[in-house]
């Protein structure tokens, strides 16, 4: 039997100690099992949250009988509900549809425009009263649209003149959703992230504040103005509330208010509910598959540095 030296049983003892967590090699088969599970829960999450869309589905191809009932395939599969939310709405769905895309679109382009620039305002100038008059704007999310209900209808009715049968009474909707303030955090966090280094070459160059502004710092914030596109598009094509209490036309009205129509005092239409419902979900998914990469960018940035 051969007998091995001093330094080679050190070395064959040094090989099997164990190997702590810190310098594991990065194929370890735990490190691969966690985020297999990790995956696993995700996936089982993101199908539970699914459940609610598939049966709304399910039920706008059900009966109203069968639709007060928990099965999950429609026993008979009839269109009656799709047939219903095409000719028994008024106005016409195809005009709900086109209400609620003037309006979503407005507030949409009003917030990113307004937001960026105040977001660029309170990240980067300084001004006399600039940290107060965040908090105040930060403070109007504590205050519920029903309480400031009766002063800005007073406004837009009596001073503006909004609030009419006109074809200005859209602007009455857009002019409350205008600028929202988790807009402007939004957007004010996420210049924040952004290097001063680009500014400074900037100015270097001779360019003013609003050249900086355009130039540099709104193509660089491009994630963040697009997750704000999609809260307040999503935001403006579901909202209820102000709709319900400006647009005094029944032409005007958006998808939402065509919504209550088929909710009664003592019966709900479910197949035609749920069909329209499913209908107007199909923009914001869209929307929400097309920008996802950036929606997910500006979100986390955005609560990076504050």
């Amino acid at each position: 039997m051969a007998v091995q030296s001093p330094a080679r049983v050190a070395a064959d003892l040094e090989d099997a100690r164990p190997v702590p967590d810190a310098v594991r090699p990065a194929g370890d088969r735990g490190a691969h099992r966690r985020r297999r599970i990790a995956y696993a829960l995700l996936i089982a999450y993101g199908l539970l949250m699914l459940i609610p869309f598939a049966w709304t589905l399910i039920t706008s191809f059900k009966t109203q009988p069968d639709a007060l009932r928990l099965t999950i395939v429609p026993e008979p599969i009839v269109f009656e509900g799709w047939a219903t939310a095409f000719t028994q709405l008024d106005p016409a769905l195809p005009r709900l549809f086109l209400n609620s895309l003037i309006v979503a679109g407005s507030v949409t382009l009003s917030n990113v425009t307004l937001g960026t620039m105040a977001g660029y305002a309170f990240a980067r100038l300084r001004f006399p009263g600039r940290e107060i008059l965040f908090v105040i704007v930060i403070g109007t999310l504590m205050i519920p649209d029903q309480l400031r209900l009766v002063p800005v209808y007073i406004l837009l009715n009596n001073v503006i003149d909004l609030v009419n049968s006109g074809p200005t009474n859209y602007l009455s909707v857009v002019v409350v959703l205008a600028i929202q303030a988790e807009s402007v955090f939004l957007l004010r966090q996420y210049f924040l992230t952004i290097p001063r280094d680009y500014e400074e070459a900037a100015r270097i160059d001779g360019a003013g504040f609003f050249t900086t502004f355009w130039r540099v710092m709104l193509p660089l914030a491009t994630p963040a103005i697009a997750a704000v596109a999609i809260l307040q598009f999503q935001g403006a094509w579901n909202n209820f509330f102000w709709p319900l209490v400006l647009l005094q036309e029944r032409s005007h009205w958006t998808l939402p208010l065509g919504l209550a129509q088929f909710r009664g005092l003592f019966q709900t239409n479910w197949p035609a509910l749920t069909a329209v419902v499913v209908m107007a979900t199909i923009p914001i998914l869209v929307l929400y598959i097309f920008f996802q990469r950036y929606f997910t960018a500006g979100i986390a940035a955005s609560g990076v540095k504050g």
